[in-house]
């Protein structure tokens, strides 16, 4: 691998870290273009923080490289650290202090003058709508205003690279939309966001580029509609009006249209995924030759919609399992030695 790739702020190959013997990240290949937000996402377990914690050189790797911008990060260690932040999971400013002081002390241990550190202070508390709050202790704030504070003290000098370890964990959705109208502010600024996150909207409303990680390997990589297009024309959504029929249509849909048929939650609910079948329909024409196989079958529509694939979808396509899913022992052995 090329040492100073241009146009790349991140770029791994064979990525490797073991806690005893749980492969947490396994041979992870990764080229994140510079100036970009660009999405890993996977479930709890993954190996997602632990790569983070790889390029910001916290956790040495055990095998394969990486670089941040040109620089190793393990040769290069000082280098790297220069041109990155990282906000992880959990709030890491003080909360005995205000908001205020918590950015006037990180201020002055990046090396701002007084009068300096707290101007900064003062614009990103303005900027992440926390000016009224400044003058409170952060123990007294919202999930979501400990975020923005969080965010805000990452800032303070504005750096090439922003880790983002799954930003929004445990937020109301108000609070979840303001983080992300900082992620796209910053990214406006010039910054390149890495973002990790297990909420799939989130990926799709942020990251220009996404890689799904599962178990330790990257399994698929590409934009978001390279990743939708990947594993079918469409999904065919359904509402029945009888809740009795569902197991009949859904038997019918798999005979008529060689897809996967997944029950919702909804008593009433389908989608089936359109993929390429053996002929060469369009995804509107294999919608309605299901639609009259359950006319056929007495079995009554109530509601109907042809969509393309939600990133919920592809993630299903390609593991199995939605992000959600509980972990085995080792996957949760991986998260506590991260």
């Amino acid at each position: 691998m090329s040492q100073h790739t241009s146009g790349l702020a991140i770029e791994t190959a064979g990525l490797v870290k073991t806690f005893g013997e749980t492969r947490a990240v396994d041979g992870v290949d990764l080229s994140v273009p510079a100036g970009t937000v660009y999405g890993v996402l996977g479930p709890n377990g993954a190996g997602k923080t632990t790569t983070v914690k790889m390029l910001a050189t916290l956790l040495r790797p055990d095998g394969g490289e990486a670089h941040v911008f040109g620089h190793d990060v393990v040769r290069e260690a000082d280098q790297v650290r220069s041109l990155v932040s990282l906000t992880g999971q959990y709030a890491s400013v003080d909360e005995d202090l205000t908001g205020t002081e918590n950015l006037v002390l990180l201020g002055r241990l990046l090396g701002h003058g007084k009068h300096a550190a707290r101007e900064r202070a003062g614009q990103l508390l303005e900027a992440f709508g926390l000016a009224e709050a400044a003058g409170k202790q952060v123990k007294n704030y919202s999930g979501g205003m400990r975020r923005r504070i969080d965010i805000a003290a990452s800032i303070l000098n504005t750096p090439d690279l922003l880790f983002l370890d799954e930003p929004t964990t445990g937020l109301d959705p108000r609070s979840r939309n303001q983080v992300w109208d900082i992620v796209r502010a910053v990214v406006a600024q010039g910054t390149t966001v890495l973002l990790t996150t297990q909420y799939l909207d989130e990926a799709d409303q942020l990251a220009s580029r996404i890689a799904v990680i599962d178990r330790g390997k990257v399994i698929a990589e590409g934009t978001k509609g390279e990743l939708k297009a990947s594993v079918g024309a469409g999904s065919v959504h359904l509402r029945l009006r009888d809740p009795a029929q569902r197991s009949l249509a859904a038997d019918l849909l798999v005979r008529a249209l060689d897809a996967h048929v997944q029950p919702e939650p909804d008593p009433v609910a389908l989608t089936a995924r359109l993929g390429t079948a053996a002929s060469d329909d369009t995804a509107a024409e294999q919608a309605a030759r299901a639609l009259n196989e359950l006319a056929r079958a007495g079995i009554t529509v109530d509601n109907f919609s042809l969509g393309q694939p939600s990133l919920d979808e592809v993630f299903l396509a390609l593991t199995g399992h939605d992000t959600h899913d509980s972990r085995d022992a080792d996957d949760k052995k991986d998260e506590v030695a991260a």
